[in-house]
């Protein structure tokens, strides 16, 4: 994601989509365990490569002389990319089966990482950020629900953490691979790529261990060709719910996209160590929030926007004051709360709505999610040309707070029922 990418967050708290076999069902123990394993790789490796770009920007900037601005559009055009799969091809796997759909998407994914391995202009990042977009949205609901359906009776909740953890593990991961290799090689937009793609084909060739969970007599009986749908008793609910889950998403696109370029023009520091760093440990907070989220109850969203809030301030306050830890802090604390509002979000939908839409409802809830994802760092790429790093870093924060306290204002009011 540059993901992520922000990421597109595991359902804990809801059931698998499909009509599959029950978890576990007549798959011996250790073919089980092997295939566990296989798909969680798959989640990871598609995930992972979805953040590899992270820490190159700035030398894609340089290598193929574009501006700050395309930056994001690059990025922008991965979340739409996510977006239009989830919508088109979210139900892939309730009728064809979830390991051919996993296959495709870890053919997909390699089909990216050989466009970048081989780019040599803006439009070649284009074509791969398209197509890694495409292979996040195939691989996220089929690796969910296949390890869902993986997991032994009663193990529902722990294989929900498993996808969680392949998921966010990625997205964090793939930062620090890049950057890691951008530092210690000679060829650092080549050899990434190759070691993508050299993941991407183990991960392939272990899902064929993975046993197949949807029977071909319930294929054909998917939601795949119906579209999102928020049921009118919780739009209110929802509304909030994806009103702060999406500001946080803003918060984690315009970091995926513009940290790079902040670390090197504003604190002057060249490191693609730290522009990984700082990425990796906001994916890996917001995972963290989404276990938390079911702890903190009725407060979740309130404490999600109060923490957004304060994140909004840590960015006005690293680039007022040109500094690396407040934007960590930033970090911290907007993954953390982002992950709040996304679980909050889930566990409405997967309480308050009813098995043949929730889907449809998830769906609807992701599509706006990616939608905030994209625009901010558009909007906030176009200010950059047009007033500077700095003055355009300080509207966004200022956006952010903005809408944060509007949804935590609106929790005062009682929702209609």
């Amino acid at each position: 994601m540059e993901p992520h990418t922000a990421p597109i967050p595991t359902l804990l708290t809801t059931p698998a989509v499909g009509t599959a076999a029950a978890p576990g069902t007549g798959v011996p123990g250790g073919r089980r365990r092997a295939g566990t394993w296989a798909v969680a790789g798959a989640f990871w490796a598609v995930t992972a490569g979805t953040t590899v770009p992270t820490p190159l920007y700035p030398l894609y900037e340089r290598a193929f002389g574009f501006s700050p601005f395309a930056v994001t559009v690059a990025f922008a055009v991965y979340a739409l990319a996510v977006v239009a799969g989830l919508l088109a091809l979210g139900g892939l796997s309730d009728r064809y089966g979830r390991r051919p759909v996993a296959a495709a998407a870890l053919l997909t994914a390699l089909a990216a990482a050989v466009v970048f391995l081989l780019a040599e202009n803006l439009t070649a990042l284009l074509v791969g950020r398209v197509l890694s977009g495409l292979a996040a949205a195939l691989i996220t609901g089929t690796a969910t629900a296949h390890l869902a359906e993986l997991a032994p009776a009663g193990g529902r909740f722990r294989a929900g953490r498993r996808a969680l953890a392949a998921n966010m593990g990625g997205l964090a991961c793939g930062p620090l691979l890049a950057a890691v290799l951008a530092d210690t090689t000679a060829w650092p937009l080549r050899t990434v790529w190759a070691v993508a793609a050299a993941l991407l084909l183990a991960a392939l060739a272990a899902l064929t261990v993975a046993p197949e969970t949807v029977t071909p007599g319930e294929r054909g009986t998917g939601s795949a060709a119906r579209g999102p749908r928020v049921p009118t008793a919780i739009r209110t609910e929802f509304r909030r719910a994806v009103l702060a889950a999406g500001a946080g998403f803003a918060v984690l696109g315009v970091l995926t996209a513009v940290t790079g370029l902040f670390l090197a023009e504003v604190v002057h520091l060249h490191s693609h160590l730290a522009a990984a760093a700082t990425v990796s440990l906001a994916f890996a907070c917001t995972g963290t929030g989404q276990l938390l989220a079911a702890r903190l109850g009725r407060a979740a969203l309130p404490a999600a926007c109060v923490g957004l809030i304060v994140a909004a301030g840590l960015i006005a306050a690293a680039v007022a004051a040109a500094s690396l830890l407040p934007l960590l802090g930033a970090a911290l604390t907007a993954g953390l709360s982002t992950g709040v509002a996304v679980g909050h979000g889930i566990a409405l939908i997967g309480t308050r709505t009813p098995p043949e839409t929730r889907s449809r409802t998830v769906s609807a809830f992701f599509a706006v999610l990616y939608t905030m994802l994209a625009l901010p760092a558009v909007g906030v790429g176009a200010l950059i040309g047009a007033v500077g790093l700095r003055t355009a870093a300080g509207v966004f924060a200022a956006a952010v707070a903005v809408l944060a306290s509007a949804v935590l204002l609106a929790q005062q009011r009682p929702a209609r029922r």
